[in-house]
């Protein structure tokens, strides 16, 4: 099917430019992201690449904060600071270089650290939709952590030293209305067919042309007049079986919709229902509480709910989307059409129940659009939400840390290295300088007693072996670029998501080590 002509050459130039992007998150998802500003802090490279990543695919807008100049060291791990810059303002620099990727994304800069920022401009992060920061030292960190939590504003603080990184989202609350789940399911509604459904399956002849739909259930008729406890739908294996072997022997040459009716027995039925995550939403306090700070997403969540229980028979609402089907195009188009109409009356009962609930909380009747309710009864079964903690409690005494543990050893690898690395920022905290910079053993000492009295502090009766602390100073403070590179690529993934709400971000803590390439992801 061709694509509607575009309605302007700016519209036909933007298709263009973003046509891959566009086909993961939609042109809604690309307004959003067009419509985004973030923060960049600290100029390193896995910042920078992260920075990239969102500049190439059009982010509204992006500022840079960092107060320190461009040396010598920083050209061998940074392609986005050059020889011309030295001495220069880092964030210059690297708001210059990355503006050139994209001419469309407004890019700003500002001289000074982090800590200057929220000791005397406190107020500075407070208009951006998400802010990214690497590379921090503990104080920094959770101060910066504090402040954005306070603002309700994402962060992603991103790490990378040597041939480790990690990434760390804070967020309160993200609610994702397209999740776009690996395995989606088509909602047929065949074991329980709505009127317009039930009068067309009833009253349409079933040949070699019509769609699949139609010969599974006429034969799932049949085969539940043989059930004699009244089951309407197969649900072993036996029972399928017995499904597709009364279409087979039905068959009277090479006959395709047949034959995808056969295939089809194991998946279209079951859909509809109200899944496990879905009750969680509804049975949420944001759900069964709301007030006039209710983000939209609860309104549209309490008005699903009361369409799904009053309405619907339990039933979510029809997404009206129909997989392909070999048939001829009258009568696939007559059963699209069908589909359609019946999604668009479920989503119109559940838009008047929004409009209901705005009414009643003196809310704005346009806080809701139709298009919005349309999308959220269509990806109904994949709803998800996720509340965040914050970065702060992971310096806390916390039993979500206990299950790291084992006879005195922290489990795996990577949590060991992550908290190696959180040693090493307490290290520039306390000591001023990078471990491993100077004078390596004695740095692998002091590193070593910080390592165990956080831990300690923790409540963790464990110990970080001298082999990965020994690399923490071994690093000597040095980020490899293709590390950051990849950390960099990752981050950049989770803020779009954030941006979109569309695809599930992390949970909360990813770890990565490029020696055995190794991932690995933690709620913490």
């Amino acid at each position: 099917m061709s694509s509607p002509a575009p309605k302007s050459p700016e519209l036909s130039d933007k298709s263009k430019k973003y046509d891959r992007q566009i086909r993961l998150w939609g042109e809604h998802g690309q307004t959003l992201l067009e419509a985004a500003t973030v923060c960049l802090v600290n100029v390193t490279a896995v910042g920078c690449e992260t920075a990239k990543g969102l500049v190439l695919p059009g982010i509204g807008g992006f500022t840079v904060a960092d107060g320190s100049t461009v040396k010598e060291e920083d050209l061998g791990n940074n392609f986005f600071l050059d020889s011309s810059y030295l001495g220069k303002s880092k964030a210059l620099a690297c708001m210059q270089l990355l503006q050139e990727l994209n001419p469309d994304v407004n890019g700003d800069y500002v001289e000074e650290s982090a800590d200057f920022l929220l000791a005397n401009r406190p107020n500075f992060f407070d208009s951006f939709d998400l802010v990214i920061a690497s590379n921090l030292n503990e104080q920094t960190l959770l101060l910066l952590a504090e402040r954005l939590w306070e603002l309700n504003v994402p962060f992603i603080y991103c790490r990378s030293l040597g041939m480790l990184g990690t990434i760390r989202l804070q967020i309160r609350e993200h609610c994702i209305v397209e999740a776009h789940p690996d395995n989606r399911q088509f909602d047929l509604r065949l074991e329980h067919p709505f009127d317009a459904l039930r009068d067309h399956l009833d009253g349409t002849e079933v040949t070699s042309k019509v769609p699949w739909l139609l010969v599974l259930h006429k034969y799932l008729n049949v085969w539940q007049k043989q059930q004699a406890d009244g089951t309407q739908t197969p649900r072993n294996y036996k029972e399928k079986n017995q499904l597709k072997e009364a279409i087979r022997e039905e068959m009277k040459a090479d006959e395709e919709n047949y034959e995808e009716a056969i295939k089809a027995v194991n998946t279209a039925f079951g859909a509809g229902q109200v899944p496990k995550s879905l009750k969680a939403i509804f049975e949420d306090d944001a759900c069964e509480q709301l007030n006039k700070k209710s983000n939209v997403f609860w309104i549209m969540a309490k008005a699903l709910k009361h369409f799904v229980i009053h309405e619907n028979e339990g039933h979510l609402p029809l997404p009206g989307v129909l997989p392909d089907m070999t048939a001829n195009t009258d009568s696939y188009i007559a059963l699209q059409h069908i589909y359609r109409q019946q999604a668009l009356q479920d989503a119109d009962q559940v838009y008047h129940k929004c409009q209901e609930y705005l009414k009643q909380l003196a809310l704005p009747a346009d806080s809701i659009d139709e298009r919005s309710v349309r999308l959220i009864c269509k990806e109904a079964a994949g709803l998800a939400v996720i509340r965040g903690t914050r970065i702060a409690e992971e310096y806390e005494k916390s039993s979500r840390l206990l299950p790291l543990v084992e006879d005195n050893e922290l489990q795996g690898n990577l949590t060991a290295y992550n908290f190696a690395l959180r040693a090493y920022e307490r290290f520039l905290s306390e000591c001023g300088n990078i471990p491993g910079e100077c004078i390596v053993e004695q740095d692998i000492g002091r590193l070593k007693s910080i390592a165990a009295k956080m831990l300690s502090d923790l409540g963790m009766h464990a110990t970080i072996s001298d082999d990965v602390l020994h690399e923490i100073c071994r690093y000597g403070g040095a980020e490899l670029h293709a590390v950051s590179a990849f950390i960099g690529g990752c981050a950049a993934q989770e803020v779009i998501k954030i941006i979109t709400k569309q695809y599930k971000p992390i949970d909360n803590t990813f770890i990565y080590n490029a020696i055995t390439t190794e991932s690995v992801t933690l709620k913490l």
